[in-house]
């Protein structure tokens, strides 16, 4: 049986239900019943029962009053979890540590917690009872997890087995995490990274292979600096995984000259690396970076006899170059306007003494960074200062390479840092003047508290007095400092071929 529509010209169309028979071996159809008069809905259950579909009443469904278990986000972490293999990762052997520790790493994917709120977040979704581990409290977490400490080399040794092989490259960095406990043997005050001053930390480094996918993880002492972890991670590919060959890549802060002198000795080792701010500003100076050809494009390689048997690629970040020089130029103003603060408290005669002036100016030049543009006369009395314009002009016109839009740019900012500068001077001259700082020394110590507030003293160049003070930005300094905004220098050992 079926239900057949037949059109009726300007009427609805006529609903059938028919059925088919066959008669001397012809298929004919009978009408068994009009249902035109039925309900539209009413028709289409019918229909859908025709086709053998099982209808079932909504009566028949259990209304459960605070909803049901979340699933969607647990099947999908699941899913992905079961086609890695990660619980044969964990162990071959099923137990129920394993399912504890996949019910953890599920969790820390879809709603990181501590352990006792993950026990009670995972009520509320069908993670538990899909791994059978809803009776399990924080300290059942905490055994599960010194269980997995237990295994950690068997699964490194796995994810290598997977993810490393020779002649490949080996990703290496260090990082930490502030700890809020006391009695953790590995916490200790470091090199802070989470933005958390004064908190005791924990390091530890990840190692993956070149596309990021982790191997191996070490945890250290939070006081342990980065370039102590990197040869155990070069012992563990060796020794641990078997590599014999493979090229190391670590930042600037990882593979230090003194790491690489030590990889020079091992066989089969080669690194990435770069080279630190200092080592880029001594090749500048010497002329083994030809800055012209930056002009061309913003990667060339080099080779120089400091660092033997390695090529140097040189790179520059023009953008990076362009928000550094906006911002030395910011910095520039803003120690400008507090050294003619400081200079206005000369003038009257609050400050006096060429230290306590000179003191003053330089804290400013200091908060700025950008003292090296000022040239200053301080006396008893007061001082005076004047900005090296020519100097500053000539940095940005070589950091810019010929680029007028970004030379003005530049400029404009630096400009905003002298005003700033001068406008504080000028209020330290008139504390001098009228007779609130009086002597060399103290202009001297007030000038100076300037000129070291901004951190960029090194641009200015002063003159302090007894009385007064003066100052000028130093172009020569703000040039040699803007070439080098930007430019970056990967060290490699590998050879072309």
């Amino acid at each position: 049986m079926y239900i057949a529509t037949i059109p009726n010209r300007n009427s609805p169309p006529a609903i059938l239900l028919r059925e088919s028979y066959r008669e001397k071996g012809k298929v004919k159809s009978r009408t068994l019943a009009n249902l035109s008069k039925l309900p539209p809905q009413s028709i289409e259950i019918l229909r859908r029962s025709l086709k053998g579909e099982n209808l079932v009443s909504t009566d028949a469904f259990e209304i459960v009053e605070d909803g049901s278990p979340a699933h969607g986000h647990v099947d999908a972490v699941m899913t992905a979890m079961r086609r890695l293999g990660f619980s044969r990762l964990i162990s071959s052997r099923y137990s129920r540590q394993r399912d504890l520790v996949v019910a953890m790493v599920a969790a820390r994917i879809l709603e990181p917690k501590s352990k006792l709120a993950t026990t009670l977040w995972w009520t509320d979704t069908t993670l538990p009872e899909i791994l059978d581990v809803s009776d399990a409290d924080e300290d059942d977490l905490y055994d599960a997890m010194d269980w997995l400490l237990e295994r950690q080399s068997r699964i490194e040794n796995k994810l290598a087995g997977r993810h490393l092989e020779n002649n490949a490259l080996a990703l290496y960095d260090l990082t930490s995490s502030y700890f809020e406990g006391l009695k953790c043997p590995l916490a200790a005050l470091g090199h802070n990274r989470d933005g958390k001053k004064g908190k005791l930390q924990v390091n530890y480094g990840l190692l993956t292979n070149r596309k990021g996918i982790p191997v191996a993880v070490s945890v250290f002492k939070g006081n342990t600096g980065d370039p102590k972890t990197l040869m155990p991670q070069v012992e563990k590919m060796r020794d641990a995984f078997g590599i014999e060959q493979f090229v190391m890549v670590g930042d600037r802060g990882m593979l230090t000259q003194k790491q690489i002198d030590v990889l020079h000795g091992i066989k089969g080792v080669d690194w990435i690396g770069a080279l630190r701010p200092e080592a880029i500003k001594k090749l500048a100076t010497n002329g083994a970076i030809q800055m012209g050809l930056f002009d061309e494009r913003n990667l060339f390689e080099l080779k120089h006899p400091d660092f033997p048997g390695e090529r140097l690629i040189a790179c520059r970040n023009a953008e990076l170059a362009h928000r550094r020089a906006i911002k030395r130029e910011s910095l520039l103003q803003a120690t400008v306007k507090e050294l003619d603060k400081v200079r206005g408290m000369v003038w009257r005669g609050r400050l006096s003494g060429k230290k306590e002036i000179e003191a003053r100016v330089r804290g400013i030049l200091k908060k700025y960074r950008i003292g090296k543009h000022f040239e200053f006369d301080i006396r008893e009395d007061g001082f005076n200062y004047k900005v090296n314009e020519n100097a500053l002009t000539a940095e940005v016109t070589a950091k810019s390479k010929g680029d007028q839009e970004l030379i003005e740019k530049r400029l404009k900012r630096s400009l905003r840092h002298i005003e700033s500068i001068a406008r504080q001077l000028a209020k330290l001259s008139q504390r001098i003047e009228k007779g609130w700082l009086h002597g060399q020394d103290k202009i001297g110590v007030r000038v100076g508290k300037v000129i070291n507030k901004y951190k960029v003293g090194k641009h200015f160049e002063l003159d302090i007095r007894d009385n007064d003070f003066s100052f000028e930005i130093n172009q020569d300094k703000v040039k040699k400092e803007a070439a080098l905004d930007g430019i970056y220098i990967v060290r490699i050992s590998l050879s072309k071929e």
